[in-house]
Protein backbone atom coordinates (compact mmCIF):
# COMPACT_ATOMS: atom_id res chain seq x y z
CA UNK A 1 0.00 0.00 0.00
CA UNK A 2 1.53 3.31 -1.11
CA UNK A 3 0.62 6.97 -0.69
CA UNK A 4 2.57 10.25 -0.71
CA UNK A 5 5.76 8.44 -1.71
CA UNK A 6 5.52 6.14 1.33
CA UNK A 7 5.11 2.39 1.41
CA UNK A 8 2.78 1.55 4.31
CA UNK A 9 4.11 -1.87 5.31
CA UNK A 10 1.81 -4.28 7.21
CA UNK A 11 -1.08 -1.86 6.68
CA UNK A 12 -4.26 -3.34 5.26
CA UNK A 13 -6.37 -0.20 5.37
CA UNK A 14 -6.30 3.51 6.18
CA UNK A 15 -9.48 4.83 7.77
CA UNK A 16 -10.84 8.30 8.52
CA UNK A 17 -10.76 9.40 12.16
CA UNK A 18 -13.85 11.02 13.64
CA UNK A 19 -13.26 14.59 14.76
CA UNK A 20 -9.73 15.00 13.38
CA UNK A 21 -7.65 14.98 10.25
CA UNK A 22 -5.53 12.05 9.23
CA UNK A 23 -5.85 8.35 8.54
CA UNK A 24 -5.93 5.59 11.12
CA UNK A 25 -3.60 2.76 10.13
CA UNK A 26 -4.90 -0.77 10.63
CA UNK A 27 -3.38 -4.12 9.78
CA UNK A 28 -6.27 -5.67 7.85
CA UNK A 29 -8.93 -4.29 5.51
CA UNK A 30 -12.06 -2.98 7.18
CA UNK A 31 -14.15 -5.71 5.56
CA UNK A 32 -12.00 -8.29 7.36
CA UNK A 33 -11.70 -6.44 10.67
CA UNK A 34 -15.46 -6.12 11.18
CA UNK A 35 -15.92 -9.89 10.79
CA UNK A 36 -13.43 -10.73 13.57
CA UNK A 37 -14.34 -11.23 17.22
CA UNK A 38 -14.86 -7.97 19.12
CA UNK A 39 -11.45 -7.97 20.78
CA UNK A 40 -9.59 -8.75 17.57
CA UNK A 41 -11.37 -5.88 15.85
CA UNK A 42 -9.59 -3.57 18.28
CA UNK A 43 -6.27 -5.42 18.09
CA UNK A 44 -6.02 -5.06 14.32
CA UNK A 45 -5.91 -1.30 14.84
CA UNK A 46 -2.73 -1.59 16.91
CA UNK A 47 0.22 -1.08 14.56
CA UNK A 48 2.38 -4.05 15.57
CA UNK A 49 4.89 -4.53 12.78
CA UNK A 50 3.63 -1.47 10.88
CA UNK A 51 6.31 0.59 9.16
CA UNK A 52 6.32 3.73 7.03
CA UNK A 53 9.04 3.20 4.43
CA UNK A 54 10.59 5.59 1.94
CA UNK A 55 13.89 6.78 0.49
CA UNK A 56 14.45 10.49 1.17
CA UNK A 57 16.40 12.95 -0.94
CA UNK A 58 17.37 15.40 1.79
CA UNK A 59 15.32 16.12 4.89
CA UNK A 60 11.84 14.67 5.36
CA UNK A 61 9.19 15.05 8.05
CA UNK A 62 6.38 12.58 8.80
CA UNK A 63 3.60 13.61 11.17
CA UNK A 64 1.79 11.06 13.36
CA UNK A 65 -0.49 10.99 16.39
CA UNK A 66 -2.21 8.39 18.56
CA UNK A 67 -5.86 7.79 19.37
CA UNK A 68 -7.31 6.19 22.47
CA UNK A 69 -7.61 2.43 22.50
CA UNK A 70 -4.27 1.23 23.82
CA UNK A 71 -2.83 0.61 27.24
CA UNK A 72 -0.74 3.76 26.75
CA UNK A 73 -1.66 7.04 25.09
CA UNK A 74 1.91 7.65 23.99
CA UNK A 75 4.25 5.41 22.05
CA UNK A 76 7.90 5.55 21.01
CA UNK A 77 8.48 5.53 17.27
CA UNK A 78 11.92 4.25 16.22
CA UNK A 79 13.70 4.89 12.95
CA UNK A 80 15.78 2.23 11.20
CA UNK A 81 17.73 2.62 7.99
CA UNK A 82 17.28 -0.70 6.25
CA UNK A 83 18.67 -3.20 8.78
CA UNK A 84 20.60 -0.52 10.70
CA UNK A 85 19.13 0.84 13.92
CA UNK A 86 19.03 4.62 13.92
CA UNK A 87 19.37 7.06 16.78
CA UNK A 88 16.00 8.74 16.21
CA UNK A 89 13.36 7.87 18.81
CA UNK A 90 10.28 10.08 19.05
CA UNK A 91 7.46 9.83 21.59
CA UNK A 92 4.15 10.27 19.77
CA UNK A 93 0.96 11.15 21.64
CA UNK A 94 -2.55 12.45 20.91
CA UNK A 95 -1.25 15.71 19.45
CA UNK A 96 0.28 15.50 15.94
CA UNK A 97 4.02 14.97 16.30
CA UNK A 98 6.63 15.62 13.63
CA UNK A 99 9.31 12.97 13.02
CA UNK A 100 12.26 14.49 11.19
CA UNK A 101 14.63 12.24 9.28
CA UNK A 102 17.52 12.48 6.87
CA UNK A 103 19.91 9.84 5.63
CA UNK A 104 22.86 9.62 8.06
CA UNK A 105 26.07 10.85 6.47
CA UNK A 106 27.99 7.59 6.83
CA UNK A 107 25.19 5.56 5.25
CA UNK A 108 25.33 7.80 2.20
CA UNK A 109 29.02 6.95 1.78
CA UNK A 110 28.90 3.15 1.93
CA UNK A 111 30.93 1.02 -0.44
CA UNK A 112 28.65 -1.05 -2.74
CA UNK A 113 30.29 -4.24 -1.44
CA UNK A 114 29.13 -3.38 2.10
CA UNK A 115 25.45 -3.61 1.18
CA UNK A 116 25.30 -6.29 -1.50
CA UNK A 117 24.45 -9.07 0.98
CA UNK A 118 21.87 -7.07 2.97
CA UNK A 119 18.18 -7.87 2.59
CA UNK A 120 17.29 -4.19 3.15
CA UNK A 121 19.08 -1.32 1.47
CA UNK A 122 20.37 1.06 4.20
CA UNK A 123 18.99 4.03 2.29
CA UNK A 124 15.44 2.89 3.06
CA UNK A 125 14.04 4.83 6.00
CA UNK A 126 11.83 2.58 8.14
CA UNK A 127 9.69 4.45 10.67
CA UNK A 128 8.65 1.61 12.96
CA UNK A 129 5.46 2.14 14.95
CA UNK A 130 4.96 0.82 18.50
CA UNK A 131 2.79 -2.25 18.90
CA UNK A 132 1.17 -4.01 21.80
CA UNK A 133 1.40 -2.25 25.19
CA UNK A 134 3.80 0.36 23.81
CA UNK A 135 1.22 2.82 22.49
CA UNK A 136 -2.23 3.21 21.01
CA UNK A 137 -3.47 3.07 17.42
CA UNK A 138 -1.64 5.50 15.14
CA UNK A 139 -2.89 8.20 12.78
CA UNK A 140 -0.93 9.35 9.74
CA UNK A 141 -1.21 13.08 9.00
CA UNK A 142 1.16 13.56 6.07
CA UNK A 143 4.74 13.97 4.94
CA UNK A 144 6.93 16.83 3.78
CA UNK A 145 10.07 16.48 1.72
CA UNK A 146 11.33 14.87 -1.46
CA UNK A 147 10.83 11.13 -0.99
CA UNK A 148 10.03 8.02 -3.01
CA UNK A 149 8.82 4.52 -2.11
CA UNK A 150 11.49 1.82 -1.86
CA UNK A 151 12.04 -0.30 -4.96
CA UNK A 152 11.64 -4.07 -4.87
CA UNK A 153 15.39 -4.61 -5.06
CA UNK A 154 15.84 -2.46 -1.95
CA UNK A 155 13.64 -4.78 0.14
CA UNK A 156 13.82 -8.45 1.16
CA UNK A 157 12.66 -10.90 -1.50
CA UNK A 158 11.04 -13.18 1.10
CA UNK A 159 7.92 -12.59 3.17
CA UNK A 160 7.18 -14.26 6.51
CA UNK A 161 3.59 -14.05 7.82
CA UNK A 162 2.89 -14.73 11.49
CA UNK A 163 -0.47 -15.23 13.19
CA UNK A 164 -0.83 -15.76 16.92
CA UNK A 165 -1.48 -14.23 20.31
CA UNK A 166 0.05 -11.30 22.21
CA UNK A 167 3.33 -13.22 22.13
CA UNK A 168 3.29 -12.87 18.34
CA UNK A 169 1.93 -9.33 18.41
CA UNK A 170 4.78 -8.54 20.80
CA UNK A 171 3.51 -7.51 24.21
CA UNK A 172 6.56 -7.56 26.46
CA UNK A 173 9.80 -6.74 24.56
CA UNK A 174 11.08 -3.20 24.60
CA UNK A 175 10.71 -2.62 20.86
CA UNK A 176 9.29 -4.09 17.67
CA UNK A 177 12.71 -5.29 16.54
CA UNK A 178 12.86 -7.59 19.58
CA UNK A 179 9.70 -9.64 19.02
CA UNK A 180 10.34 -13.28 18.21
CA UNK A 181 8.71 -12.91 14.80
CA UNK A 182 10.89 -9.93 13.92
CA UNK A 183 13.97 -11.77 15.16
CA UNK A 184 12.94 -14.73 13.01
CA UNK A 185 12.39 -12.57 9.94
CA UNK A 186 15.77 -10.88 10.35
CA UNK A 187 17.56 -14.23 10.43
CA UNK A 188 15.66 -15.40 7.36
CA UNK A 189 16.39 -12.18 5.43
CA UNK A 190 12.61 -11.89 5.18
CA UNK A 191 10.05 -9.13 5.47
CA UNK A 192 7.58 -9.64 8.32
CA UNK A 193 3.79 -9.49 8.17
CA UNK A 194 2.65 -9.48 11.80
CA UNK A 195 -0.98 -10.50 12.36
CA UNK A 196 -0.65 -11.26 16.06
CA UNK A 197 -3.83 -10.55 18.05
CA UNK A 198 -3.39 -9.97 21.77
CA UNK A 199 -5.76 -12.06 23.86
CA UNK A 200 -8.02 -12.69 20.87
CA UNK A 201 -6.28 -15.20 18.57
CA UNK A 202 -9.41 -17.32 18.20
CA UNK A 203 -8.75 -18.63 14.67
CA UNK A 204 -11.73 -16.68 13.34
CA UNK A 205 -13.00 -17.70 9.90
CA UNK A 206 -12.45 -14.14 8.64
CA UNK A 207 -8.77 -14.30 9.60
CA UNK A 208 -8.38 -17.75 8.03
CA UNK A 209 -9.89 -16.45 4.79
CA UNK A 210 -7.79 -13.29 4.86
CA UNK A 211 -4.48 -15.14 5.21
CA UNK A 212 -5.57 -17.65 2.57
CA UNK A 213 -6.45 -14.89 0.12
CA UNK A 214 -3.16 -13.01 0.52
CA UNK A 215 -0.45 -13.79 -2.02
CA UNK A 216 2.35 -11.74 -0.44
CA UNK A 217 4.03 -14.34 1.80
CA UNK A 218 6.40 -17.27 1.37
CA UNK A 219 6.06 -19.00 4.75
CA UNK A 220 3.45 -18.68 7.48
CA UNK A 221 3.43 -19.65 11.15
CA UNK A 222 0.14 -20.14 12.99
CA UNK A 223 0.61 -20.07 16.76
CA UNK A 224 -2.70 -21.39 18.12
CA UNK A 225 -3.46 -20.53 20.80
CA UNK A 226 -3.16 -20.01 24.52
CA UNK A 227 -5.95 -17.44 24.21
CA UNK A 228 -8.40 -20.27 23.56
CA UNK A 229 -7.60 -22.18 26.77
CA UNK A 230 -10.52 -21.64 29.13
CA UNK A 231 -12.44 -19.75 26.44
CA UNK A 232 -13.37 -22.61 24.11
CA UNK A 233 -14.13 -26.25 24.69
CA UNK A 234 -11.67 -28.69 23.08
CA UNK A 235 -14.09 -29.61 20.30
CA UNK A 236 -14.49 -25.99 19.18
CA UNK A 237 -10.76 -25.34 19.51
CA UNK A 238 -10.11 -28.28 17.23
CA UNK A 239 -12.72 -27.16 14.71
CA UNK A 240 -11.37 -23.60 14.54
CA UNK A 241 -7.70 -24.60 14.40
CA UNK A 242 -8.39 -27.21 11.72
CA UNK A 243 -10.33 -24.70 9.63
CA UNK A 244 -7.51 -22.14 9.85
CA UNK A 245 -4.82 -24.61 8.82
CA UNK A 246 -6.90 -26.18 6.06
CA UNK A 247 -7.92 -22.91 4.43
CA UNK A 248 -4.44 -21.40 4.47
CA UNK A 249 -2.65 -24.57 3.34
CA UNK A 250 -5.13 -25.44 0.59
CA UNK A 251 -4.90 -21.94 -0.88
CA UNK A 252 -1.08 -22.09 -0.99
CA UNK A 253 -0.05 -25.71 -1.60
CA UNK A 254 3.53 -24.75 -2.51
CA UNK A 255 4.18 -22.65 0.60
CA UNK A 256 5.14 -23.98 4.06
CA UNK A 257 2.40 -23.52 6.66
CA UNK A 258 3.74 -24.17 10.15
CA UNK A 259 1.44 -24.75 13.12
CA UNK A 260 3.02 -24.02 16.52
CA UNK A 261 1.64 -25.56 19.70
CA UNK A 262 1.12 -23.42 22.80
CA UNK A 263 4.37 -21.98 24.11
CA UNK A 264 5.68 -22.87 27.58
CA UNK A 265 3.76 -20.85 30.17
CA UNK A 266 2.49 -20.72 33.76
CA UNK A 267 0.08 -23.60 33.14
CA UNK A 268 3.10 -25.87 32.64
CA UNK A 269 5.07 -24.87 35.73
CA UNK A 270 2.72 -23.55 38.44
CA UNK A 271 1.31 -26.21 40.76
CA UNK A 272 -1.86 -24.26 41.52
CA UNK A 273 -2.92 -23.76 37.91
CA UNK A 274 -6.11 -25.66 37.14
CA UNK A 275 -5.86 -25.47 33.32
CA UNK A 276 -2.67 -27.49 32.83
CA UNK A 277 -4.50 -30.52 31.44
CA UNK A 278 -6.52 -28.38 29.05
CA UNK A 279 -3.36 -26.70 27.76
CA UNK A 280 -1.82 -30.13 27.12
CA UNK A 281 -5.06 -31.26 25.46
CA UNK A 282 -4.98 -28.34 23.02
CA UNK A 283 -1.37 -29.14 22.14
CA UNK A 284 -2.28 -32.76 21.47
CA UNK A 285 -5.27 -31.74 19.36
CA UNK A 286 -3.03 -29.55 17.20
CA UNK A 287 -0.58 -32.43 16.76
CA UNK A 288 -3.42 -34.65 15.58
CA UNK A 289 -4.74 -32.00 13.17
CA UNK A 290 -1.32 -31.77 11.51
CA UNK A 291 -0.83 -35.54 11.50
CA UNK A 292 -4.20 -36.10 9.85
CA UNK A 293 -4.12 -33.31 7.27
CA UNK A 294 -3.95 -34.19 3.61
CA UNK A 295 -1.87 -31.09 2.86
CA UNK A 296 1.80 -31.92 2.41
CA UNK A 297 2.85 -28.32 3.03
CA UNK A 298 1.65 -28.34 6.66
CA UNK A 299 4.26 -28.78 9.37
CA UNK A 300 4.27 -28.81 13.18
CA UNK A 301 6.58 -27.16 15.67
CA UNK A 302 6.35 -27.60 19.41
CA UNK A 303 6.04 -24.26 21.19
CA UNK A 304 7.80 -25.48 24.35
CA UNK A 305 10.81 -26.55 22.27
CA UNK A 306 11.20 -23.04 20.86
CA UNK A 307 11.65 -21.85 24.45
CA UNK A 308 12.76 -24.87 26.51
CA UNK A 309 12.83 -23.12 29.92
CA UNK A 310 10.97 -20.32 31.67
CA UNK A 311 14.18 -18.31 31.73
CA UNK A 312 13.62 -15.07 29.89
CA UNK A 313 9.87 -14.94 30.46
CA UNK A 314 8.34 -11.97 32.22
CA UNK A 315 6.91 -12.45 35.71
CA UNK A 316 3.47 -13.47 34.47
CA UNK A 317 5.22 -16.60 33.13
CA UNK A 318 3.36 -16.22 29.84
CA UNK A 319 4.98 -13.43 27.87
CA UNK A 320 8.61 -13.70 26.74
CA UNK A 321 10.90 -10.79 27.52
CA UNK A 322 13.72 -9.56 25.31
CA UNK A 323 16.12 -12.46 25.90
CA UNK A 324 13.46 -15.13 25.45
CA UNK A 325 12.23 -13.50 22.26
CA UNK A 326 15.74 -13.58 20.81
CA UNK A 327 16.11 -17.27 21.71
CA UNK A 328 12.76 -18.07 20.10
CA UNK A 329 13.67 -16.16 16.96
CA UNK A 330 16.97 -17.99 16.60
CA UNK A 331 15.36 -21.40 17.08
CA UNK A 332 12.35 -20.73 14.84
CA UNK A 333 14.46 -19.33 12.01
CA UNK A 334 16.62 -22.45 12.07
CA UNK A 335 13.45 -24.55 11.67
CA UNK A 336 11.96 -22.45 8.88
CA UNK A 337 15.04 -22.00 6.73
CA UNK A 338 15.12 -25.61 5.43
CA UNK A 339 11.41 -25.40 4.58
CA UNK A 340 11.98 -22.26 2.54
CA UNK A 341 14.96 -23.82 0.77
CA UNK A 342 12.89 -26.90 -0.12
Amino acid sequence: MQQDGIQFHNVGDRRPVEGRDGQLLQRVPESVRTELNDGAQSRMRHPAGVELRFVPDGDATVTLSTVSGGSAEEGTVRVFWGPIQGSTEVVVGPEPTAIEVSLPEKLADLEPSAVEDLAFDPRVCRIRLPGEHRGGPMVYHGVEGDIRPPRNEELPDRRYLAYGTSITEGEAPLGEHLTYVDQTARRLDADLVNLGSCGTAYCDAAMANHIAERDDWDVATLSVSVNMVGTFEPAEFRERAERLIDRVASAHPDKPVVAITIFRNAMDVCRSNGETELCDRFREDLREIVAETTHENVHLLEGPELLPTIGGLTTDLVHPGDNAMITMGETLAAELEPLLED
